[in-house]
């Protein structure tokens, strides 16, 4: 997919490099070229125009990175390929990969962008997709349902929360009245499993339809946190979906462990941007 120079795209950058910043890593912002044509001497006039838009592209989002996060370590790529199959190669070696999201506060309710789909759904470590332009505000909210991609969001949050010092909110919707006595039991079980140094752990039970009511509870956190994949399965869940196109605060979805380190260790350095 690459930086493409949208509002979309600028926010990633402006993301990427706070998070490269806060954790004293490079940022890497990269754009996928890929031309249509079987090779470039197909057209070369219309090749070298789109190569040269490529570039600019790239050089608008380092610089949109180093206008808002001063100090940040940045590098711009211009790499040829098919942006899905670059991206998840990259995701092998890379921290963080930052995706860029149409803003759901235009209303227009658009199809998923098959890339941002594929790479948030498959990729080797975790993706943090931006959403809007809002300054960093509120808790840490992670999602559990109980499933083991949740409990991989849980484990990640926790050790996030702590290395930034701030509030974990941890929340379980009920999808009615009966489940909530269940509800309660499995906060509790997440609950304890988070480090005892954090600088405070909240518990949110809710009650109704998982993924809107998440949506509206995105509002006023910073970030949320999440599997891909709930207790239903599949290439990706229907409640990540649904916050994958309407969440209001930056998503960061979570595979694995972030480039081979221990995720308890609170490290997880930015390698990589694509928006």
């Amino acid at each position: 997919m690459g930086v493409n120079g949208t509002a979309a795209g600028l926010a990633a950058a402006r993301l990427g490099a706070r998070e490269a910043v806060t954790r004293g890593q490079p940022l890497r912002i990269l754009h996928v070229f890929a031309w249509p044509g079987m090779r470039y001497t197909d057209d070369p006039s219309d090749y070298a125009s789109a190569r040269q838009e490529a570039g600019r592209i790239v050089e608008e989002a380092v610089a949109t990175a180093a206008r808002s996060v001063p100090g940040v370590r940045g590098e711009g790529l211009v790499v040829d390929g098919q942006p899905v199959r670059e991206l998840l190669r990259r995701s092998r070696t890379a921290g963080l990969l930052v995706l860029g999201a149409d803003d759901p506060a235009t209303g227009v309710r658009l199809p998923l962008d098959p890339v941002l789909v594929q790479v948030v759904s498959r990729a080797r470590c975790p993706v943090v997709v931006a959403h809007g332009v809002r300054p960093p505000a509120g808790p840490l909210l992670v999602a559990v349902d109980g499933s083991p991609s949740s409990w991989a969001a849980l484990r990640l949050a926790a050790a996030e929360a702590r290395r930034r010092g701030v509030t974990l909110e941890i929340a379980h919707v009920a999808a009615t009245d009966a489940a909530v006595p269940a509800g309660r039991r499995l906060l509790d079980r997440a609950a304890a499993a988070c480090p005892g140094e954090l600088v405070e752990v909240r518990r949110t039970l809710l009650v109704g339809d998982p993924a809107p009511t998440l949506v509206r509870t995105s509002r006023r956190a910073r970030m949320m946190i999440l599997g891909p994949r709930g207790t239903g399965g599949g290439l990706l869940g229907a409640v990540a979906g649904e916050l994958l196109r309407h969440c209001a605060c930056p998503t960061l979805f979570v595979h694995g462990d972030p480039a081979g380190d221990d995720p308890a260790d609170g490290a997880l350095p930015a390698g990589a941007l694509m928006s």
